[in-house]
Parts: C-alpha cells; sequence; structure tokens
C-alpha cells in the first residue's frame, strides 16, 4: 500500500525521549521548507470519536470545527503517520491545514515537533512530557486561545484556528468601549 503522508527526504522516524517514535531531520532543513504533508481520509468527529479512535488511537489532524483527516484502517494508520511529537518549543508550524513547515533553520540531528495549540481545538486536557524549559506541563484542546501562544506562533496556526483567532480579536476590539468624545460634544451642542 503506497504512503499516505509525505515525509521529506531530509527526515528519518526513530525513537524520541518525548514519546514512542519520532519525526528527526537527517539534514539541516531551512526556515519555511516543507517537512510533512498530513493524508489520510476526511472524516467528522462522530465518526472519528465512535470509530477511529478507539481503534487507532489519536491519529487526526483537525482542519475545521467537525471535520479531520485520518487513516481510517490499521493497514492504514502506519502510512499515514507523521511522527511529530508535541512540543511546548516547536521547530515546525502548520501552513494552511495540512501542511508542516520548519518555523526555523533547524539542523540535522533535531527531532521535529510540532505544538497541537497550532491544530487542535478539542476538549481534551493531558500532562505534557516535552521537557523543554517552556514546558506548560498540561496541555489542552484550547490553548490556541492563550494570547502568548497566538503571538509566538502567528503565522504557523493552521488556517482553520488561524480564522478563529482572527474572529476572536474581531469580537474583542467590537466590544471595546467606543470613543466617548463625541457623546461629550454631542451633549455640549
Amino acid at each position: 500500500m503506497k504512503r499516505l503522508s509525505y515525509l521529506s527526504p531530509k527526515t528519518e522516524v526513530r525513537e524520541s525521549k518525548i514519546h514512542g517514535r519520532g519525526l528527526f531531520a537527517t539534514a539541516d532543513i531551512a526556515k519555511d521548507e516543507i517537512v510533512a504533508v498530513k493524508g489520510g481520509h476526511i472524516v467528522d468527529r462522530k465518526t472519528l470519536r465512535e470509530k477511529i479512535r478507539p481503534q487507532l488511537g489519536p491519529v487526526e489532524i483537525q482542519i475545521d470545527d467537525n471535520l479531520f483527516i485520518a487513516p481510517v484502517t490499521d493497514e492504514e494508520c502506519e502510512l499515514s503517520m507523521l511522527y511529530s511529537n508535541h512540543s511546548c518549543d516547536p521547530n515546525l508550524g502548520v501552513r494552511g491545514e495540512i501542511i508542516f513547515v520548519a518555523m526555523r533553520d533547524i539542523r540535522a540531528g533535531e527531532e521535529l515537533t510540532h505544538d497541537w495549540a497550532m491544530t487542535d481545538d478539542d476538549d481534551y486536557f493531558e500532562e505534557c512530557k516535552c521537557s523543554a524549559p517552556n514546558c506548560r506541563k498540561i496541555l489542552t484542546g484550547k490553548d490556541w486561545q492563550r494570547p502568548e501562544l497566538q503571538k509566538r506562533f502567528a503565522g504557523y496556526f493552521s488556517v482553520y484556528l488561524a480564522r478563529k483567532i482572527a474572529a476572536r480579536c474581531h469580537s474583542e476590539r467590537s466590544e471595546e468601549p467606543h470613543n466617548r468624545s463625541s457623546d461629550h460634544a454631542e451633549r455640549l451642542v
């Protein structure tokens, strides 16, 4: 069976100190270079929760409120995996919905990681095991809402989450108090 996801020829999968197996650079990778592209089937949340996760575990990338890309069989699972573990200090970000690019120049030998805050909007929380100096200790499916992460990862969120962030910012700006000087001027007339 043919591989469902693309992994750069400058990468290899091997044992990770973060979790299980991870994706590692075998050669230097330039900032914004494509490292991986997630492949699989488009499935809805109900299918993911009832059929896929119980059988395969967390294998998906979220692309909209109710849509995900994931393998649907055991056979496809290995062919779809990116092996990019979570890190609170990632070196990969997202371009579009399913393309993972280098956020900075990456040296050969580095583990290739992304922060789930760039792709996930879900109701979970779990202990983080990334051991990064800036580790958040607890990960949630709502970390994308954290202003410090929005600022730090600007330009590297999935388009789906970037739209949600922009909508929240627009909503917050429209709720700010309006300029009262014009109201005051009207009363003086």
